[in-house]
């Protein structure tokens, strides 16, 4: 059997590229200065691709970028508030799971291309969560930012926070930007609040008031997120829910949906506790999915398209 190409799943391709690339020294220096925009995951992601040159000298190694489905909004969407010069730098907003949000979006247009056509939010629920506002399969709005720090809060990260707690932790507190981003990606989230686990399954056998509580504000915070989103769109014709937590965590999507009856989102129970594909009653207005995501096969794809371009 020939070996082709090898894909990667890289977190940070930067403000400019938009599509999968081959790798090569001058891409590669490039992720690697994006490295502080993504702590977490881009030298784990890098060192993945050194790893794959080392062992398969000559084969193409192929990099696909989380934040490329993003990459087409428009300036008013993409800044921040700050001086514009920030902006040009590279503080501005990215949004990240792009690789599973182009998966749905492909999936949807296979099987579903009327709805593709529409208005979705896509709730990507897992140890990292996000969702994302897609309209004609094209991405609209992301809850993630600079960072995939940013929006719902995740198994150990805080999601959205107010720039002032990190102000009053670091002038009150005395704590360092170490401290603070140990803080913010590894102690905070559903471990952080529940004191127990960053995983939904084991908080939904705890029991406990601190396990119920970190529940609940993930699932007030996806309400509140899939209401901006939808805005965004002026409108939601499907909601589909994807990621470990999406895919699984029955309970959790019927609490999500239970305060969204006005954006005509509901659940049809039995068939939510059966994991099925439609999980809204038939005639609902807007249908409610879940989908599982193959972040793989998008890579697989984008490494076997460039193999054969370059043949």
């Amino acid at each position: 059997m020939e070996l082709l190409a090898i894909g990667h799943r890289v977190v940070h391709g930067g403000a400019d590229r938009k599509t999968p690339a081959k790798v090569d020294a001058p891409l590669l220096a490039a992720l690697e200065a994006l490295a502080p925009f993504a702590p977490l995951h881009q030298p784990h992601n890098l060192a993945g691709i050194r790893a794959a040159m080392a062992a398969f000298p000559g084969v193409p190694q192929v990099a696909c970028f989380d934040t490329a489905f993003h990459r087409d909004q428009p300036f008013v969407r993409d800044t921040y508030a700050l001086p514009r010069a920030f902006h040009d730098e590279g503080v501005r907003r990215y949004g990240f799971h792009g690789l599973s949000y182009a998966f749905i979006a492909g999936e949807l247009a296979r099987t579903a291309p009327k709805l593709a056509e529409g208005r979705v939010v896509v709730a990507h629920l897992g140890s990292g969560a996000s969702m994302c506002a897609i309209s004609g399969g094209r991405s609209v709005a992301s809850t993630m930012g600079f960072s995939a720090l940013d929006g719902l809060p995740m198994g150990t990260r805080s999601g959205q926070i107010d720039p002032g707690v990190l102000l009053y932790l670091m002038q009150q507190k005395n704590m360092s930007a170490t401290e603070i981003s140990d803080l913010l990606y590894k102690k905070s989230g559903l471990l952080g609040l529940s004191g127990l686990s960053n995983d939904m399954r084991r908080l939904e056998a705890a029991g406990t008031p601190e396990a119920a509580a970190a529940i609940d504000h993930f699932v007030y915070r996806c309400q509140r997120e899939i209401g901006s989103l939808a805005a965004a769109m002026a409108g939601i014709d499907a909601l589909v829910f994807t990621g470990g937590i999406g895919e699984n965590a029955r309970q959790v999507r019927l609490a999500i949906c239970d305060r969204l009856a006005w954006m005509g989102i509901e659940v049809d129970p039995a068939r939510n506790a059966a994991n099925e594909r439609l999980i809204s009653p038939d005639g609902a207005r807007t249908q409610v999915l879940v989908i599982p995501t193959n972040e793989e096969l998008v890579i697989a794809r984008a490494a076997a398209a460039i193999a054969r371009r370059d043949r």
